[in-house]
């Protein structure tokens, strides 16, 4: 009899069924030994080995040299996002003595609020350790919300200018051979559209109209002319009253500082140096602004993308023309290559997308305030950028110059967990122990007085952070401490815009820096490591090459090593180093030879031999050989 397809499985259910239960049976019956494990074998743990930071104190001179600059951010309870962005600073020679003196960048109290009159404030280095102020004498003495401050010779007059931005407006002043500045904002043509309102507090605070927000700004050299043109940030579309507009709370304790992303974008502009005297917006035409269309449907408006408050001057692919990146705030960066333009003219692409500038390694926007660019290693090239509070530093390595492609190695040369925490303003490369490879420091400081009472992690003070450049690309960044940097680097300020320059013609870098609504400091780098070094002051002829030379492109050649560096204008975040370079040389005891290609499009490149160690030499254009 043929047995159905049910059948056949009931039968071989029982009979698996007797298998299993005669197992467990068996087992039952008849227990194996027991035994007991031991510990799992571990490898033996992996001690992070010792880094030998060398000891270079870093020492407050302020009171001693006589600084006492304090800036003014306005602050009223209605916290206004303006008053956490403030202030720059700026090293320069204006006087022309060969020592360096500081401009610093100063705000103001509101139209309508009370408050003190303020004014930027230059400090004249005397050269015995101390400063004096002489900006009455100098003619700055004039009163508005500045921020951010540029220095170059627009009129190849020999003498350093001064462009400074902030909220209502810019001012352009002229140096007058060393003695005085005379504004010249107007007839240079590079004002702002509007005015910040001279009104009461009630008219001020009803205030919609967008007022211009300059942040950063930097001299350049675009179009290789021979004069230096203009590029100045703006940050956001920002009013009184779109501001006050804004529900912002600090943790259910009342109104707190707006975020950048509760604002619309602003454009960047670029300023062409006409004839030496005016220059002329060409911010559209040159490809400066970025726009996007607000929302997805067909025709929808176009909306400034741009939240820009650092910017930095390059060129990547050596082609001898400058490039430009922009760290924007809360949305993605800005690479503009320098590319021709129609006619023989200049213009710029924005490329942040294609060269991996626009995100860091997560692929998304990051806080971005100061930024800079250098050799992080032999023939090799970065931009750091500094980011909020809980953002790690952006450290976009140049990984193939001619096709312009960057990536954010900024884990793997150790600047990533260390930086996270604190709220990163200014930044810079330098080579604060000179021995031939560039360190990196930022000045932090968060921009709300009373986040410790919410954020753990957090202070509104907060110390800078310095890294030392180690050599070893396996380990190439590491925090410098108090006690290798000296106690002065783990005070904590509400840190904000930083520079650098040799004050005191040691040869070493000496560092300045803002605090918003605070007292500026003065840090003198104490190092005593017997490094040898080579300071280069470089003056283009005027004609071929702009007299600041900003834009040359320097390289070194000493005992079989190879530096390179740049003539860089303003950089960072709102603030300008000094123009001469500085390049430690480690225990060399000789330069073999110095190639400077000048900036300009028929400046051509010149060479010096054997100069003489530990000293300053100005290299003058025309006077070095031909190469």
């Amino acid at each position: 009899m043929r047995r159905s397809p049910l059948a056949w499985i009931t039968a071989a259910g029982l009979f698996a069924g007797l298998v299993v239960g005669g197992w467990f049976l068996a087992r039952w019956l008849f227990p194996p030994p027991t035994s007991v494990a031991g510990p799992p074998q571990l490898n033996p743990p992996q001690h992070r080995q010792a880094i030998a930071v060398p000891k270079v104190p870093f020492t407050n001179i302020t009171d001693k040299a006589g600084i006492h600059f304090t800036h003014c951010n306005g602050a009223t309870p209605l916290k206004l996002l303006p008053e956490t962005m403030g202030a720059g600073v700026a090293f320069l020679d204006y006087d022309g003595d060969g020592r360096q003196d500081i401009l610093f960048v100063n705000s103001c109290p509101w139209p309508g609020h009370d408050g003190p009159k303020t004014h930027p404030v230059l400090y004249r280095n005397k050269g015995d350790g101390t400063f004096e102020d002489v900006t009455d004498k100098a003619g700055l003495n004039t009163t508005f919300y500045g921020l951010g401050v540029a220095v170059g010779d627009f009129d190849n007059d020999g003498y350093p200018d001064l462009f400074l931005t902030g909220i209502g407006g810019n001012h352009l002043f002229h140096n007058e051979k060393g003695k005085t500045f005379t504004e010249v904002t107007a007839a240079a043509g590079v004002a702002a559209p509007v005015s910040l309102p001279k009104v009461s507090r009630a008219e001020f605070d009803a205030w919609e109209a967008p007022i211009p927000f300059g942040s950063s700004c930097t001299f350049l050299d675009y179009d290789g002319d021979g004069r230096l043109d203009l590029f100045v940030c703006h940050y956001v579309k920002w009013s009184p009253k779109i501001d006050l507009g804004i529900n912002s709370t600090l943790g259910g304790m009342g109104r707190s500082y707006s975020q950048p992303t509760d604002f619309e974008g602003s454009q960047c502009v670029l300023y062409r140096n006409i004839d030496g005297q005016h220059f002329q917006d060409v911010s559209a035409s040159a490809g400066i602004q970025v726009t996007e269309p607000e929302g997805t449907n067909p025709g929808a408006r176009l909306r400034p993308v741009g939240k820009s408050l650092g910017v930095v001057i390059c060129d990547p692919d050596e082609d001898g023309w400058p490039d430009i990146v922009v760290a924007n705030d809360t949305v993605r960066n800005f690479f503009f290559h320098n590319i021709p333009g129609p006619d023989g003219t200049r213009r710029f692409e924005e490329r942040g997308y294609p060269s991996g500038v626009a995100y860091a390694d997560e692929g998304r926007p990051r806080g971005g305030m100061g930024i800079d660019w250098g050799e992080y290693r032999p023939g090799r090239q970065a931009l750091i950028i500094g980011n909020f509070a809980n953002e790690p530093n952006t450290f976009l390595t140049l990984d193939q110059p001619k096709k312009l492609l960057f990536s954010d190695s900024a884990l793997a040369v150790g600047v990533s967990g260390p930086s996270r925490i604190l709220l990163k303003f200014g930044a810079f490369f330098f080579d604060y122990d000179l021995d031939g490879r560039l360190d990196l420091l930022t000045a932090n400081g968060h921009i709300e007085p009373e986040i410790a009472t919410i954020q753990n992690s957090q202070t509104y003070a907060q110390p800078l952070q310095l890294f030392w450049n180690t050599g070893n690309p396996e380990r190439l960044f590491e925090p410098v401490t108090a006690e290798e940097g000296g106690k002065a680097l783990a005070e904590p300020m509400v840190g904000r815009s930083c520079a650098f320059a040799d004050i005191d013609g040691d040869g070493d870098l000496d560092v300045v820096v803002t605090a918003n609504g605070g007292p500026a400091r003065l840090l003198r780098n104490d190092q005593n490591l017997g490094n040898h070094w080579i300071r280069l002051e470089l003056k283009g002829d005027g004609v071929h090459s702009n007299r600041s030379a900003i834009g040359a492109q320097v390289t070194i050649e000493a005992g079989g090593k190879t530096f390179k560096r740049q003539i860089t204008g303003a950089r960072g975040y709102l603030s300008q180093s000094e123009l001469p370079l500085t390049v430690g040389l480690g225990k060399l005891d000789k330069v073999d030879r110095v190639t400077v290609r000048w900036p300009g499009r028929e400046a051509g490149t010149e060479v010096w031999e054997n100069l003489p160690l530990d000293q300053m030499h100005p290299l003058l254009q025309g006077k070095g050989k031909k190469n």
